[in-house]
C-alpha cells in the first residue's frame, strides 16, 4: 500500500485559518458507511445523530504551553523548544528550531537564567532528547505559547480556542481537535438524549506534528503516546450499544486498551495506563469504535490513512472531493465529520 495512494490536492483557501465564531457551529458532514450517503449539517445537530444508550468518549487532555524560546549558552543564537514528550521527570523530547544550532551537549537558557536544557541526545528522526534544569512547568505556564499548527498565521490569538471545553489533564503538545466544535451546552443536550458521556486521557504528541516519509504504509513507524482510560469508561463501553469516538486519538486510545485487554485476558473494569503507537490503515478490524467524530485531515496522513480504514478509501476521498465543493473547511480549525 503506497503512501501516495492517500494524496490528495487542497488549494490553500480551504484551509481553516481561524475557527468558527461560535464552537458548534461549524459545519458537520455526516457519512452513512453502509448506504454510502452524505448529509450536510451544523454541528449542533450533532446530537440528532446520537441515541440513548450511546456512549460518546471524548479526550481530556490539555495543551500545555510547550513552546519556548531560549538563547544557545554559547554564541547567544535564539532557539524555539517544543517540548513535546515527557520522558522522565526532567527528560523531555523535543522539536528544535533551528535543530541545527544545537549539537550533544549544547546548552540552552531559559529566561534570566531560571531554566537551563541540556541536549543529551540527537535522534535519526530529527527529535532532540533534553534533559532541563529548573521549574520547567513554572516557566512554561508563565513564558511559554501554546504550540498552534504551523500553518495558523501567527497574528492571530487563538490559544484559548485551541483548547477543549472539557480539557483537564495537562500533558498534551497538540489539541484533539475534533473535540473543540463542543461546548457545555451541547454537552448538556447529548446527556440529556441519554446519551453517556466517558472520558479518556491521550497525550497527543510528535505523532501528529510527524509526516510520514516512507513510500510504503505499511514501514511507517508511529510516535509513542500516553494514554489512560478509566474504569468507568471501560464499564460504560462494555455495556454500550454504540460507542461513539471523538477524534482520532479518542479513536488509538480504545483500540489500544481493547487490544491490551484482549491479548492480556483482562475480565475486570480496572483502569488501564500505557503508552501505544498504534497505526490504523487500511486493513485494520475495529474492536469498539462504531461511530468517529473527526475533521478533515493532511493529504498523506495517517490521520486520513485511519479513517479511511474505517470507512473505506475511496468513499472518503468521494467526501474530501464533496466538502470542498461545499466550502468546507480543512484542519485544526474547520470543519467536522460524523462517520456512523
Amino acid at each position: 500500500m503506497k503512501v501516495a495512494d492517500f494524496d490528495y490536492h487542497l488549494p490553500e483557501e480551504f484551509i481553516a485559518q481561524t475557527p468558527a465564531e461560535k464552537r458548534d457551529h461549524s459545519k458537520l458532514m455526516v457519512l452513512d458507511r453502509n448506504s454510502e450517503k452524505i448529509e450536510h449539517k451544523i454541528f449542533h445537530e450533532v446530537v440528532d445523530q446520537l441515541f440513548p444508550g450511546d456512549v460518546l468518549v471524548i479526550n481530556d487532555t490539555k495543551v500545555l504551553p510547550a513552546n519556548l524560546t531560549g538563547i544557545k549558552e554559547e554564541g547567544s543564537a535564539k532557539v524555539e523548544v517544543l517540548l513535546a514528550r515527557q520522558l522522565g521527570l526532567r527528560k523531555w523530547e523535543c522539536l528544535v528550531r533551528p535543530g541545527k544550532r544545537l549539537q550533544v551537549g549544547s546548552r540552552v537558557v531559559f529566561g534570566e537564567g531560571e531554566v537551563i536544557g541540556t541536549v543529551l541526545e540527537k535522534t535519526e528522526t530529527g527529535e532532540q532528547i533534553i534533559e532541563f534544569e529548573g521549574d520547567v512547568f513554572g516557566y512554561m505556564h508563565k513564558q511559554g505559547e501554546v504550540p498552534l499548527p504551523p500553518y495558523i498565521a501567527p497574528d492571530h490569538d487563538l490559544d484559548g480556542r485551541y483548547q477543549t471545553v472539557y480539557a483537564e489533564k495537562e500533558g498534551a503538545s497538540a489539541a484533539p481537535t475534533a473535540g473543540l466544535h463542543f461546548t457545555p451546552e451541547l454537552l448538556k443536550k447529548i446527556e440529556a438524549k441519554g446519551v453517556k458521556i466517558a472520558h479518556v486521557t491521550l497525550h497527543t504528541g510528535l505523532a501528529t506534528f510527524k509526516p510520514v516519509y516512507v513510500e510504503n504504509v505499511e514501514e511507517h513507524k508511529m510516535y509513542y503516546e500516553s494514554y489512560e482510560v478509566p474504569e468507568e469508561t471501560i464499564e460504560a463501553i462494555r455495556s454500550a450499544k454504540r460507542v461513539v469516538a471523538v477524534g482520532t486519538t479518542t479513536v488509538r486510545t480504545l483500540e489500544s486498551c481493547w487490544q491490551r485487554m484482549l491479548s492480556t485476558d483482562m475480565t475486570t473494569d480496572q483502569r488501564v495506563t500505557g503508552e501505544t503507537n498504534l497505526f490504523i490503515y487500511p486493513g485494520y478490524e475495529f474492536k469498539v469504535v462504531d461511530a468517529i467524530i473527526t475533521n478533515f485531515h493532511f493529504p498523506r496522513s495517517t490521520l486520513l490513512m485511519m479513517i479511511s480504514a474505517f470507512a473505506g478509501k475511496e468513499f472518503i476521498f468521494k467526501a474530501y472531493q464533496e466538502a470542498m465543493s461545499k466550502g468546507y473547511r480543512f484542519f485544526s480549525f474547520g470543519d467536522a465529520m460524523f462517520i456512523k
